[in-house]
C-alpha cells in the first residue's frame, strides 16, 4: 500500500503505485478507474507484462480498449474501502503522523479480513 495525501490526485499516485508494482508477486492485470487513464502509466505496465484494465476518459480522442467483465469485478475494491471508511478513526485521520495512521489502516483491514 502506498500512502498520500487526500488532496493528491490518482494521476500523480500512479507514478509511486508503479515503483510498488514491481514489489506484487506476478500481477498480470490492474483494474484502475478512469483517473489512472494515461498513456504513459499503460505503456508501463504493458513494459512490466501487466495488462490494463482501465475504462478510457471521456475526453480522449482514441478509446483505449479494455475487459468490460473485468472490470465489473472492481466494485468488490470499492466495498472494501467502504467498510475501511467505516471506521471513524480512518475517515476522520485522527492521527498526525503518517506511520500511526497507516497502522490503524492495517489493523482495520485484518479486523475486516478476519470477521468474514
Amino acid at each position: 500500500m502506498t500512502l498520500t495525501e487526500g488532496q493528491v490526485s490518482d494521476y500523480k499516485g500512479a507514478a509511486l503505485l508503479m515503483d510498488a508494482i514491481d514489489a506484487l508477486p506476478e500481477a498480470r492485470e490492474l483494474l484502475a478507474d478512469r483517473g489512472y487513464d494515461a498513456d504513459w502509466f499503460r505503456d508501463a505496465l504493458c513494459a512490466r507484462g501487466i495488462t490494463p484494465c482501465i475504462p478510457p476518459r471521456r475526453s480522449r480522442k482514441r478509446p483505449c480498449p479494455y475487459d468490460k467483465d473485468l472490470y465489473k469485478q472492481r466494485h468488490k475494491i470499492e466495498i472494501m474501502f467502504g467498510r475501511i471508511k467505516d471506521w471513524r478513526r480512518i475517515a476522520m485521520r485522527y492521527d498526525r503522523c503518517a506511520h500511526t495512521f497507516f497502522s490503524a489502516l492495517c489493523l482495520a483491514a485484518s479486523v475486516i479480513f478476519y470477521l468474514n
